[in-house]
């Protein structure tokens, strides 16, 4: 019998407890879906369930168990995938009305990689519409609630992801990141988020929204689980997170645009994570990045043209059926000139190359990770304007990481709602996750 505090257990602790033969993954997975079944908000969370491919896998993880033939240490384990990943013989719709019905015919090359791993396959989580804004709203199939305020929205566009490990509905979630997606629900939502450096995970089978800044990343309990699941979803060890401390590391606090419009909440949740970091022995030194300011002013030229050329030809189909603030967003893109968009990707370059010297020295370069907290979802439906504002709000200090190429980890900081972001440079996710897993230790302390 699966008890309650056993479902809102980490991941990795869940994959130790299987190995030890405490917990079965059959009687794993029914409590999930059991639970995810009773939950009030399970609809709302879960676009749909896969039930027959979770307890056929489950078994197959029970059974290898058993022979002590375990793949690794998710082996077993539940997970939640984002409604933009493929799952073969099981609808992948995006969030929207345009690609209802659609059932690809095999699993995304990420999902067949932590299905190898042993990983089970829970269901389809619900995300904002084309996972194209931060808030998570979306009337057209769902709106997950968030863990913090029943009121609120949850953050997007990984929004059922979060929803589904806050809630103890999944061990894990499988996010994707193109301007903040994973890290705005996981701060949200009082999780850890993992945006990975852009190329580093394939996105074969992956629904696309701006193929140059798409990633794909775990929403988590912790940092030893987004350790844990990148590393089987490159099939590699995990790297040995022990003995990470933040004696002597030194951070960066981003001053200057992550501050602009902050709101109270926020920013004193921000500082005081800052004092527990430097109580720990970490150095901070405080600045403002030239490079960080003109990447952000390129953001609009680059992002919305790629954005509505990949959809174009489906939205303009049928534009009634789009959310109108989402389709606002698309069309934003179809007036830049060609010119202005090659010009911008290579002053993009150049300032990419300006802001990895300027932090050299630094383990991390840290900001919050959202300016402001979850709003009101019912004004966001009623206003417009707020839901424009909001939303930009929102997104400006995650995309800073998906302008400059960087990967970032999101932590909780205590406070509800409130993340803090850590920035290194691209493809240094190990280092990230050593200098992250000492910067949680530190921020749990009371």
């Amino acid at each position: 019998m699966i008890s309650a505090p056993v479902m809102t257990m980490s991941a990795s602790a869940l994959g130790r407890s299987i190995a030890a033969g405490e917990i079965c993954p059959v009687e794993l997975v029914e409590a999930y879906l059991a639970a995810i079944s009773a939950h009030p908000d399970g609809e709302r969370i879960y676009a749909r369930l896969t039930r027959a491919r979770a307890l056929d896998e489950a078994m197959a993880a029970r059974g290898r168990a058993q022979a002590g033939l375990r793949r690794g240490l998710l082996d077993g384990v539940p997970l939640s995938w984002k409604d933009l990943f493929d799952s073969a013989g099981v609808a992948t719709e995006g969030g929207t009305a345009l690609l209802r019905g659609r059932v690809p015919e095999r699993d995304a090359e990420v999902l067949q990689r932590l299905t190898r791993a042993g990983a089970i396959c829970l269901g389809k989580t619900h995300q904002t519409e084309f996972a194209y804004s931060g808030l998570g709203l979306n009337p057209v199939t769902a709106t997950p609630p968030c863990i913090n305020d029943p009121e609120a929205v949850p953050g997007g566009s990984s929004s059922g992801a979060a929803a589904s490990v806050a809630f103890g509905l999944a061990a894990l979630a499988i996010g994707s990141d193109t301007g903040g997606s994973v890290r705005i629900p996981a701060a949200w939502n009082d999780l850890v988020g993992l945006k990975t450096t852009a190329g580093r995970l394939p996105l074969a089978g992956v629904l696309p929204l701006a193929p140059k800044f798409d990633t794909v990343g775990p929403i988590a309990r912790s940092v030893e689980d987004c350790a844990q699941v990148l590393a089987a979803m490159e099939n590699r060890p995990a790297p040995d997170l022990r003995g990470s401390t933040l004696s002597g590391k030194r951070f960066l606090v981003l001053e200057g645009a992550p501050f602009e419009d902050i709101r109270d909440v926020p920013a004193r949740g921000f500082e005081q994570a800052v004092d527990r970091l430097a109580a720990a022995g970490a150095k901070i030194s405080r600045s403002k990045l030239s490079s960080v300011e003109e990447a952000l002013a390129l953001s609009p030229i680059i992002y919305t043209p790629e954005c509505y050329a990949q959809w174009r030809n489906l939205i303009e189909t049928a534009p009634d059926l789009v959310f109108p603030p989402i389709l606002e967003r698309f069309r934003s893109g179809r007036d830049h000139l060609a010119i202005d968009y090659v010009a911008a990707w290579q002053s993009l370059s150049d300032h990419r190359a300006h802001y990895l010297a300027q932090t050299a020295g630094f383990d991390a370069v840290i900001l919050p990770t959202a300016p402001n907290l979850p709003p009101n979802a019912r004004r966001l439906m009623q206003d417009h304007a707020y839901f424009t504002t909001e939303n930009l709000l929102t997104l400006r200090n995650t995309r800073i990481g998906n302008m400059l190429g960087l990967c970032v980890l999101s932590l909780p900081t205590g406070v509800p709602s409130v993340g803090i972001s850590l920035m290194a440079a691209p493809m240094a996710e190990d280092h990230l996750l050593r200098v992250g897993v000492a910067a949680e230790t530190a921020l749990a302390t009371d």
